[in-house]
């Protein structure tokens, strides 16, 4: 997972060359989390070869979930919502303000008492 974060963090497309990190980008690709492209073994009868590289050109739908699933210690909280939305509006009027100021009320006579 620290690649998956390392690769979220990149410029896409990123390359990786050592044999470690294209096992770790052969893993991440076959459990579905990025698109890369990952050259054959040298030798394709023995599976053994030196590779050039993994070259890694998107993190996935499942990659982004997973990223947002996982937390480390250190990380930040996510961001919040900048903007609260319809339902915040309307449920502000616990605060005093909202929908309760914007909407005139029912039942309520705005004539003075005194008159007639």
């Amino acid at each position: 997972m620290d690649l998956l974060k390392q690769i979220a963090a990149s410029r896409l497309p990123v390359s990786f060359r050592t044999p470690k990190e294209i096992d770790e980008v052969r893993i991440l690709r076959r459990a579905g989390l990025v698109i890369a492209l990952i050259p054959a073994p040298a030798d394709p009868l023995t599976l053994a070869g030196s590779e050039p590289a993994a070259q890694v050109l998107a993190l996935t739908e499942k990659g982004r979930e997973e990223l947002a699933r996982i937390r480390y210690p250190g990380d930040l909280p996510p961001p919040k919502p900048r903007h609260p939305g319809l339902k915040g509006w309307l449920g502000a009027k616990r605060f005093g303000h909202g929908l309760q100021q914007v909407l005139p009320s029912r039942g309520h006579d705005s004539r003075t008492a005194g008159g007639v």
